[in-house]
């Protein structure tokens, strides 16, 4: 069962998505927030597997309470969920943390398939916004960085995160244990100074690693 809590400030919006998720075998939503001012101790209270959070709300937002998030809890998945596709929102709330960021419009279906790939390591996006990210990093003039020191294999696994592959992917396309994935993942992170897969993936394309 992937357990679910959603910030979302608008009601109609909200409760559509609290009956999506309910009613979908696998899922359930544990709680639901117009805003993130106690997002803290919310999250600490339900302990989710994955939180939906919107970005324009009353009081504390959805990039500053993704900030509170990260400082009480690295490993819950936050996925952006947003009418936001601006490059500003975008770059911010990866930056913060962020594990995808998806727009409104992401059919159902689509999106309880993005929140299952997120439970299994993934960095799910609406291919827009993956557009946009891309853009984003490739507007910025970088020489290749090779301190770094990565080694082939590590290049390999970053490149697929890169890719959009959650760890099981990974596995199955080099043909190595989820436990050597998440080896290489570690010393990836360890090596490029950064403590998630969304910090890696936008230090990969600043950087020009790959």
């Amino acid at each position: 069962m992937i357990r679910v809590v959603i910030y979302e400030d608008n009601p109609q919006f909200r409760e559509g998505l609290t009956m999506l998720i309910n009613g979908s075998d696998g899922f359930s939503v544990l709680a639901s927030y117009k805003n993130c001012n106690n997002v803290a101790e919310e999250v600490e209270k339900w302990s989710p597997d994955v939180i939906l959070m919107d970005i324009n709300m009353p009081g504390t937002d959805g990039l500053e309470g993704l900030k509170k998030i990260r400082e009480v809890n690295t490993e819950v998945k936050v996925l952006m969920l947003t009418v936001f596709d601006d490059n500003k929102n975008v770059f911010e709330a990866l930056r913060n943390g962020a594990n995808g960021y998806l727009l409104k419009k992401t059919s159902p279906a689509k999106l309880l398939e993005y929140i299952q790939d997120a439970t299994l390591g993934g960095a799910p996006m609406t291919s827009s916004i993956a557009t946009q990210v891309l853009k984003m990093f490739q507007v910025i003039p970088q020489t290749k960085n090779q301190d770094y020191c990565l080694s082939e294999r590590e290049t390999e696994v970053l490149q697929l995160l890169v890719d959009g592959y959650s760890y099981k992917m990974i596995a199955s396309e080099l043909f190595i244990a989820i436990d050597t994935v998440r080896s290489h993942i570690k010393k990836i992170y360890e090596k490029l100074h950064v403590n998630s897969k969304s910090e890696a993936v936008a230090k990969a394309f600043k950087d020009k690693l790959l």
